[in-house]
């Protein structure tokens, strides 16, 4: 059976905006057609939608194994203080994580998510992935802070990914932070082209201190932990600048955060001649560290940006359409349009599933996402979200 939905406005994403555009969907959830209001077959039933019809979202960052911190770490405390919070707070019963990720999962549908690209470091995860109605991308992370036992930590990776989708999952560096120049150097070696790299980066200023002059927060964070740092030297650079050159050239790179990414560090990037993609999780940065990216500066840099939620331990839920109102409330000039490509499409492209999510087009299954309350195409307060498909 083939099912038509029509409202007022239809973004496709491929291609122009469809005032009172008609989509075809089938059982599967597959696009049959995509229709202007005079080429609508002639005796099909249209489901009329009062709002703007979108394909689902694509959340290219999360965390799904720290739902259950939902409200147990404070707001504003900085990177650094942050991660020492969810290193002391994180271990909780299976039956709690269990039931608090099956819960965000939901969560996340519900809220039209259609894909994540979803940081771990075990398989807890796996068993809810297998089942979820939503496509999962799963970034194992190393960390690797000295440089002792580096192709042990890689092959620890590699036996957790062995537990989710072979098609969608890979090994990752967690960040410059946690990993050394040697770490970088050794996954560079370990990996093929096929494998995503999703990595935190610039998440606070207190990273790129650490590089530029070796001073700051870290290094009160890593004597907590009792990590010795005397062989760490002083970069006299940010960190982007410090670890991307070790970063294989081939691959598809995912910069996740990017909020003290200065203009010079997207010059390094344009000059490294990478596959680079800029991921904004805006409600995130505002939890930790109280700021946002430079955003227009990506924009105006014509970066490939994605965005992200992160985890409910820096979130109070996994909603991307908050994400797209907080970025058009603090930079209301930015294009709605293009906002909405960053989380679908941009998405879609960087967990390299563009062939089946991200537009509204013939042969895909993206979902179907209704933004009610639309103001023309401005976002407000007032707008909410509903799955359609």
């Amino acid at each position: 059976m083939v099912n038509y939905y029509s409202a007022d406005i239809v973004i496709t994403v491929s291609s122009t905006p469809l005032k009172q555009g008609v989509v075809a969907v089938n059982d599967e959830g597959v696009i049959e057609g995509v229709y202007d209001s005079h080429s609508v077959p002639d005796g099909v039933t249209v489901k009329r939608l009062a709002g703007v019809l979108i394909p689902g979202f694509v959340n290219t960052h999360c965390h799904l194994e720290l739902s259950h911190m939902l409200g147990k770490i404070p707001q504003h405390t900085g990177l650094p203080t942050f991660l020492s919070n969810v290193m002391r707070d994180r271990n909780h019963t299976e039956k709690d994580m269990v039931s608090a990720m099956k819960k965000a999962d939901e969560m996340m549908f519900k809220n039209g998510i259609q894909a994540v690209g979803d940081h771990v470091n075990s398989v807890i995860s796996a068993p809810i992935k297998e089942k979820s109605k939503i496509i999962y991308h799963t970034f194992v992370e190393i960390i690797g802070v000295n440089n002792t036992q580096l192709q042990e930590k890689i092959d620890h990776a590699r036996d957790l990914e062995f537990h989710f989708d072979a098609n969608h999952s890979s090994i990752t560096p967690h960040a410059p932070y946690s990993c050394t120049k040697l770490m970088f150097k050794a996954f560079k070696k370990a990996i093929s082209e096929d494998n995503i790299i999703s990595i935190h980066n610039q998440e606070s200023d207190e990273e790129n201190k650490l590089f530029r002059y070796k001073t700051g927060d870290f290094l009160t964070f890593y004597a907590e932990q009792g990590i010795d740092m005397s062989g760490f030297k002083a970069q006299a650079r940010n960190s982007l600048q410090s670890y991307l050159p070790y970063l294989p050239t081939n691959n598809r790179i995912i910069l996740v955060h990017n909020t003290f990414t200065s203009l010079k560090d997207l010059d390094f990037i344009n000059r490294m001649n990478k596959k680079v993609v800029l991921c904004l999780c805006p409600k995130a940065n505002l939890y930790i560290e109280n700021t946002l990216p430079k955003i227009p500066v990506f924009e105006q840099d014509n970066r490939d940006i994605t965005i992200g939620t992160d985890s409910l331990a820096s979130n109070d839920t996994l909603d991307m359409l908050e994400e797209l109102k907080t970025i058009h409330t603090h930079y209301p000039n930015i294009d709605f349009n293009s906002s909405i490509r960053w989380a679908t499409l941009n998405g879609a492209k960087a967990l390299g599933l563009e062939s089946r999510l991200g537009s509204i087009e013939v042969g895909k299954a993206p979902g179907l996402v209704l933004l009610k309350n639309m103001n023309q195409l401005r976002l407000t307060k007032n707008v909410q979200v509903e799955r359609i498909v």
